[in-house]
């Protein structure tokens, strides 16, 4: 049997907002498509205050933003303008470019608000990398779930335990919030050939060892795993397809062609790219 690795992510501040990346790690830096993990940690702002990323641009991946509190509003330059709401999924694949913003919603930073979720990216096959730029959105209620034997799986994205998400994924993918009860047992299968847990919340043990809250285990490939709630856990499952080939990934851009981040810096950098309607800051290009 081989050795699961455990990542302990960093901490980092994205535009005021904290967070905790374990994906990409120097151990690991994709697991199935997803390239990119970062754990919006639950966080109160006051009257007057909330998240704002501005402006920013894509290449190569989808974003994937899902959330247990508060609310998101994501506006394009494809002229999506979407609330996004617990449970929800907001879908963004960036194909040979899109930019996008992320904001509290101004009648939420009027009054304060707290905020915490998840949001994953998840590098494109080769063949889709350079197609057109997509958004859509799912409503909580449109996601499917199992809830049995103390154990509740709501597949967000992708496919597994008999679940398969509406959400348009570009390769085989496992993205599921688990929530169990104490002393109740999960089994991981090996539907997905590379697979990770990450706790969010509670006492775990995955094949009788001890997992801590905030960190990522990635599972040994071909084997099955035995997760055990010692008590109340919440977590999320990721996983999929190995990606066809590496990827290069720079600010925010993902490719398997380093020239085409080469030529989106630039094209950034000299504004030449899509404009969100109705925005004039954004994100300049990190030296």
């Amino acid at each position: 049997m081989s050795s699961p690795l455990v990542i302990r992510p960093r901490a980092e501040s994205v535009e005021g907002q904290p967070i905790l990346r374990p994906l990409p790690s120097a151990q690991c830096r994709s697991v199935g498509p997803f390239v990119f993990f970062d754990h919006m940690l639950a966080t109160d702002y006051a009257p007057g205050h909330g998240m704002d990323m501005r402006q920013h641009p894509h290449i190569g991946l989808s974003t994937l933003t899902y959330l247990f509190e508060g609310e998101v509003l994501h506006k394009d330059s494809l002229g999506s303008n979407q609330h996004v709401r617990p449970g929800d999924v907001s879908w963004m694949t960036a194909g040979h470019g899109i930019a996008h913003v992320e904001r509290t919603p101004a009648e939420a930073v009027a009054k304060g608000s707290r905020l915490h979720g998840l949001q994953v990216w998840l590098a494109s096959p080769k063949e889709a990398e350079q197609i057109d730029p997509s958004y859509s959105h799912h409503p909580a209620a449109s996601l499917p779930v199992s809830d049995n034997l103390g154990v509740r799986i709501c597949m967000i994205a992708g496919s597994g335990f008999c679940l398969e998400s509406p959400v348009p994924v570009l390769s085989p993918t496992l993205y599921a919030h688990v929530r169990m009860q104490p002393a109740t047992t999960l089994i991981v299968p090996t539907e997905h050939v590379q697979r990770a847990v990450y706790l969010l919340d509670g006492q775990l043990a995955v094949d009788g060892d001890e997992l801590e809250a905030h960190n990522m285990l990635v599972l040994p490939e071909g084997e099955q795993a035995v997760l055990y709630a010692e008590s109340e856990c919440d977590l999320v499952l990721v996983g999929g397809a190995p990606l066809d080939g590496p990827r290069r990934m720079n600010w925010n851009f993902v490719a398997s062609d380093p020239a085409r981040i080469d030529q989106a810096r630039a094209r950034w950098s000299a504004g030449d790219w899509p404009v969100v309607p109705g925005e004039s800051e954004r994100i300049e290009l990190p030296r």
